[in-house]
């Protein structure tokens, strides 16, 4: 009986724990510059397997890509904080720094050093995957003198594995 208790609390161990995802989104990004070319952006985040985890809480790290029509684009790495609540429903966190690129001089926020935050809420799918509306804020934290900023909303689709 014991030999079988073991393993079984293992795998009880290992599906409890949260799993690392790809999180796939689609939506609208506002340049806040004047002459800013407003347009469709699209992203790409890997959340790794949380390295914290409380009651309702957990921590990870992950990185983005973002990229919109024209191919301006985001790189970014950092951390990661969920709170779930109500059973299903949860509130999502992020502050990643890295890499922009800008294709449209009409979009340049300033320098090639940005931070993307992210404020999302979402939803726990049956099977474990989860959909989420987010709005993000790209800018350089006024560490350049032009610093005008890009906010961005999604819609997004986090696949675990």
């Amino acid at each position: 009986m014991k030999t079988l208790l073991v393993p079984a609390l293992i795998l009880a161990a290992a599906t409890t724990a949260q799993a690392q995802s790809i999180v796939f989104g689609a939506g609208y990004a506002d340049y806040s510059a004047g002459g800013g070319d407003d347009q469709a952006i699209f992203s790409l985040e890997y959340q790794h397997r949380p390295f914290h985890e409380a009651a309702r809480f957990s921590a990870t790290w992950g990185a983005a890509l973002s990229v919109d029509t024209d191919g301006d684009a985001h790189l970014g790495a950092g951390l990661i904080g969920l709170y779930t609540f109500a059973d299903r429903w949860f509130v999502e966190g992020s502050v990643m720094p890295g890499y922009y690129n800008e294709s449209n001089a009409q979009n340049d926020l300033g320098g090639s050093f940005q931070i993307r935050s992210l404020l999302g809420l979402g939803y726990t799918l049956d099977s474990g995957n989860k959909v989420s509306v987010a709005i993000t804020h790209i800018s350089n934290a006024s560490t350049q003198e032009d610093n005008p900023g890009v906010n961005s909303v999604f819609l997004r689709y986090h696949h675990s594995f």
